[in-house]
C-alpha cells in the first residue's frame, strides 16, 4: 500500500484543485439540496484521478472510498444546521437506523468485490433517475400518504444504504426522492436525509479502508481507499459549505436550480458511462 508516494507537482495541483473544488460545491449541494455532496464528488475526483493517470481499476474504489470519508463531518455539519430549523425526522431515524446500517454493511462487502466498471455502471443507473427526479418529477408529486411499515419499512433504509455505500454518497441522493414520493415534506425531507450521512458514511470509510488495504495502483497519500489528501482537501470545503445551502434551503426557491443540477449529475454520469463502456 503506497501513503506517501511522490508524484509531480503538475499532477499534484491538479489534483489539489480538483479537490477543494469538489468540497465547495458537494458542500453546497449537501446543504441546499438534500441530495448529498457525495454526487459531486465522486464524478470530480473520478475524473481528476483519471487525469493524473490513476489505474481504472482502482480509479472508482478512490473516488467512492474518499467521498464516504469527506461525507463524515459534511453530515454533522449539515444535520445540525437542518435540526436548529426543527427539520430532521429523528422518530424516523430510529426507527431507520439498523436496517439502514445493515445495508450500508452488505453495500461495503458488494464494493469491496466489484469491478470499477461495476462501480461506475451502479452510479450511472441510479444518478441518472435521480437526475430525471430533479429536472421533471416536481417536489409536489407523491406515489403514497406515509412511509412504508413492516417489512417495507425495513427494506427501502437498507437499500438506500447499501446503494449509497456503493455510490459514495451520504443517503440524500436516493432518500430524499423516496420521502418526497411517500408524502413527507420537502423541508423535512431534506432534514432528515442529512443525518442519514451519519449512519452512512463512518461504517462505509472503514468498509473502503478495509477492502483498498492491499491495492494496488493506489494514488499518493492513500489510506485503503480512502485517499488522505482528498479527505483534508474536500471535507473541510464540505463542512463549512453545508450550513451556507441549508441556510439558503429554506428561503430560495429552488426550481430553477435543482434543473441545473440534474443536468450536471446526467452530464457527469453520462462520460462515466462512456468510460465504463468502451
Amino acid at each position: 500500500m503506497e501513503i506517501f508516494a511522490g508524484t509531480s507537482p503538475g499532477d499534484l495541483g491538479t489534483l489539489a484543485l480538483g479537490l477543494v473544488i469538489a468540497g465547495v460545491v458537494g458542500g453546497m449541494v449537501a446543504g441546499l439540496l438534500g441530495v448529498g455532496g457525495g454526487i459531486v464528488v465522486v464524478p470530480v475526483l473520478y475524473h481528476v484521478l483519471a487525469l493524473i493517470g490513476i489505474d481504472e481499476s482502482v480509479r472508482m474504489h478512490v473516488a467512492v472510498g474518499t467521498s464516504l470519508a469527506t461525507i463524515i463531518p459534511t453530515s454533522f455539519s449539515s444535520v445540525t444546521a437542518h435540526n436548529k430549523k426543527g427539520a430532521v425526522d429523528w422518530d424516523l431515524l430510529r426507527r431507520w437506523a439498523a436496517p439502514m446500517v445493515a445495508g450500508v454493511l452488505i453495500g461495503s462487502a458488494l464494493a469491496g468485490l466489484a469491478s470499477g466498471r461495476v462501480l461506475s455502471l451502479v452510479f450511472v443507473c441510479v444518478a441518472v433517475p435521480v437526475a430525471l427526479h430533479l429536472a421533471f418529477g416536481g417536489e409536489e408529486r407523491r406515489i403514497s400518504n406515509q412511509l412504508p411499515r413492516g417489512i417495507g419499512g425495513l427494506v427501502l433504509p437498507a437499500f438506500i444504504g447499501g446503494v449509497s455505500t456503493m455510490m459514495g454518497i451520504g443517503g440524500g441522493t436516493v432518500g430524499v426522492p423516496a420521502m418526497t414520493l411517500c408524502g413527507v415534506p420537502i423541508h423535512r425531507a431534506v432534514g432528515t436525509a442529512s443525518a442519514f450521512g451519519v449512519l452512512i458514511s463512518i461504517p462505509g470509510t472503514i468498509g473502503a479502508i478495509a477492502a483498498g488495504w492491499h491495492a494496488q495502483g493506489l494514488p499518493p497519500w492513500s489510506l485503503g481507499y480512502v485517499n488522505l489528501l482528498g479527505f483534508v482537501l474536500i471535507a473541510p470545503a464540505s463542512y463549512f459549505m453545508a450550513p451556507v445551502g441549508a441556510h439558503f434551503a429554506h428561503s430560495t426557491d429552488r426550481k430553477r436550480l435543482r434543473v441545473l443540477f440534474a443536468a450536471f449529475i446526467a452530464l457527469t454520469a453520462g462520460r462515466m458511462l462512456w468510460d465504463a463502456l468502451v
